[in-house]
């Protein structure tokens, strides 16, 4: 079967049907209804706008359905989360709806309308240019009228549901920190600049290990070079600099890591080299497998649970990640990571599943033989020392387990646990 076939197949069972959208567009509208109706009877200047996957003709059909709705407040307003707040307290409990409070770098809303849809209900300030913004979900009205004309103008919606769902099956797509990946606006403004998916696959795939790309499709920079100079370093570090069509000061994809890159060329070029709609399925994490595998190759497998008081979500997501890459690291110190899995399922708990091989031994280098007193200390802390170039080193016998190693950790650090907002660490 040929790339294109196969391209046409997949994107036709990922769109939502005529039913869906009538039953979507249906809700919406009364829930844009209810919300406009609270802000006039509160007297609050602010206007409702839809945004998201749905305004933009970009939704992949499943389970669920999260549509986005913006309230923009004038200008004058503050505290908008809590204005908003109130309005939408009078309305869930007027209608019977479940209303949850989310938070973030400024607190937002979800409404269950059914048991396959919510809404999330994001307040923003109505500006006029991207700059005046106060906070980066200010910038959406832009980023929707610029995706829906240019996606709209080209005929490109499917190519955005391909590289939505492509993401999604690699465990890639999203811009929290606890996935460093694509999100979705990059990756419709990716397809607006590459006209397809394919040809987005076949050119990310080619930059060499290390590189940095950088993307100005609307030509916002005189060269490309001028963006290294004039954005801001902090967001300079991703290896691809998307400057963000609707304002120049923005890498759209600032969040996203190295490790994720890599992972979505390894993914592109497998596809591109043997085309399957096996790369467009959200796998389960097979467990079973992983064990077997470290079986196989003689190595250790390691079951880390992790637990966080934090707002499941984003926040609690994000405070599992750091923890799990942080004892990673100390792991790394006498071990060798063959393959690791981070689990997280969007509530308060984690799972890190890990192949280790131990390192056997390590080399602990230690201060220079002039320092008497500290090279002193340094003998007496270890048995096999060795001098060279001056500086003392010591042979460090790895003859403890991964499992014992992460026990131990958890017994001694329980105060940098704790202040890293882990509230639980199982080992198995």
């Amino acid at each position: 079967m040929n790339t294109k076939r196969i391209l046409d197949e997949v994107a036709s069972s990922l769109s939502i049907s005529k039913e869906e959208q009538k039953i979507l567009t249906n809700e919406t509208e009364k829930v844009v209804s209810l919300i406009k109706e609270g802000l006039k009877k509160a007297k609050i200047s602010a206007e409702v706008f839809v945004g998201g996957s749905f305004a933009k003709n970009t939704l992949v059909k499943g389970e669920f359905y999260d549509i986005d709705l913006f309230v923009r407040f004038d200008w004058k307003y503050e505290d908008i989360s809590r204005l908003l707040s109130n309005v939408l307290e009078k309305i869930a409990k007027k209608n019977k709806l479940k209303l949850e409070k989310m938070h973030g770098s400024r607190d937002y809303f979800r409404i269950i309308v059914r048991k396959n849809i919510i809404f999330e209900i994001v307040p923003v300030i109505k500006i006029k240019k991207p700059e005046e913004a106060r906070n980066v979900t200010d910038l959406s009205y832009f980023h929707v009228n610029y995706v829906k004309r240019e996606l709209k103008k080209a005929k490109l919606e499917k190519e955005v549901i391909l590289a939505k769902q492509f993401c999604k099956a690699q465990k890639i797509y999203g811009a929290e920190s606890y996935v460093n990946g694509f999100s979705g606006y990059a990756l419709e403004c990716l397809i607006i600049n590459y006209k397809s998916f394919e040809r987005m696959l076949k050119e990310l795939s080619k930059a060499k290990p290390g590189e940095r790309i950088i993307i100005d499709s609307e030509g916002l920079y005189k060269k490309k070079n001028d963006v290294l100079f004039e954005m801001n370093e902090s967001k300079l570090s991703s290896p691809i600099i998307l400057i963000d069509p609707t304002w120049k000061e923005r890498n759209a994809l600032a969040a996203l890591s190295r490790e994720t890159f890599e992972k979505f060329q390894d993914a592109a070029r497998k596809f591109l080299k043997k085309p399957s709609k096996d790369f467009f399925i959200i796998k389960k994490f097979n467990l079973e497998a992983l064990k077997q595998k470290a079986k196989k190759s003689k190595t250790e497998f390691v079951k880390i649970e992790l637990k966080t008081d934090k707002q499941p979500g984003d926040i609690a997501g994000t405070k599992l990640k750091k923890f799990a890459s942080y004892l990673e690291k100390e792991l790394a110190r006498y071990f060798e990571i063959i393959e690791k899995e981070f689990d997280y399922s969007g509530k308060s708990k984690a799972m890190d599943y890990l192949i280790i091989k131990s390192k056997r031994e390590i080399i602990k280098i230690g201060p220079p033989k002039a320092l008497g007193e500290h090279a002193k200390a340094f003998k007496k802390q270890n048995k096999n020392v060795f001098e060279k170039d001056g500086i003392l080193h010591a042979r460090i016998k790895v003859n403890f387990s991964a499992k014992k190693f992460v026990r131990d950790f958890a017994k001694k650090y329980t105060k940098t646990i704790k202040s890293m907002d882990i509230t639980s660490l199982k080992i198995s």
